[in-house]
C-alpha cells in the first residue's frame, strides 16, 4: 500500500491588529524652574546650578569649586530661539597652590655582589715514573 502525503489543510490567517492613530498631544512651549547645591566638607565638594526657563526663554547659573580654591561661577541666558547661549564666567577667591614637593625617589634595591668565580685551572697531576724490573 501507499500512502500519500499530502499538505494539511492551511488555517486561515490571523486577524490583523487594530489600527490606533498616534496619541496627540499639546505641544506647549517649555517652562520649567529647578535648582541644587551641594557642600561637603568632608569630600571636598561645593558646586551647584539652578535655571528658569520660559519657551525659549532661559536664563541660569551654575558653580563649582575649581581645585585652587577658586570658586567658577557661569551665569547664562538664552532670550530666544535665534540669539544662541551667552555665559558670563566670574571667579571669586584667590588661588591658592601648595608648595612643590617633588616626589621621592622610587625605591630601588642596591644591586647585590655576586663574586665572579675564579678561572679553572686544574692542578697538576704527577704520575710516579715507570719502576723497570729486570
Amino acid at each position: 500500500q501507499t500512502r500519500s502525503l499530502s499538505p494539511s489543510p492551511v488555517p486561515y490567517p490571523p486577524a490583523l491588529a487594530p489600527y490606533h492613530a498616534a496619541p496627540s498631544y499639546k505641544e506647549e512651549p517649555a517652562a520649567y524652574q529647578y535648582q541644587y547645591a551641594v557642600s561637603d566638607e568632608y569630600a571636598g565638594l561645593n558646586f551647584g546650578a539652578d535655571e528658569a526657563r520660559d519657551g525659549y526663554s532661559t536664563q541660569g547659573k551654575y558653580s563649582v569649586a575649581l581645585p585652587d580654591g577658586r570658586i567658577q561661577t557661569v551665569n547664562y541666558d538664552v532670550a530666544d530661539a535665534y540669539s544662541g547661549y551667552v555665559a558670563d564666567v566670574t571667579y571669586s577667591g584667590e588661588p591658592k597652590y601648595e608648595p612643590y614637593h617633588p616626589a621621592p625617589a622610587p625605591y630601588k634595591p642596591a644591586p647585590v655582589y655576586h663574586a665572579a668565580p675564579a678561572p679553572y685551572k686544574p692542578a697538576p697531576v704527577y704520575r710516579p715514573a715507570p719502576v723497570y724490573h729486570a
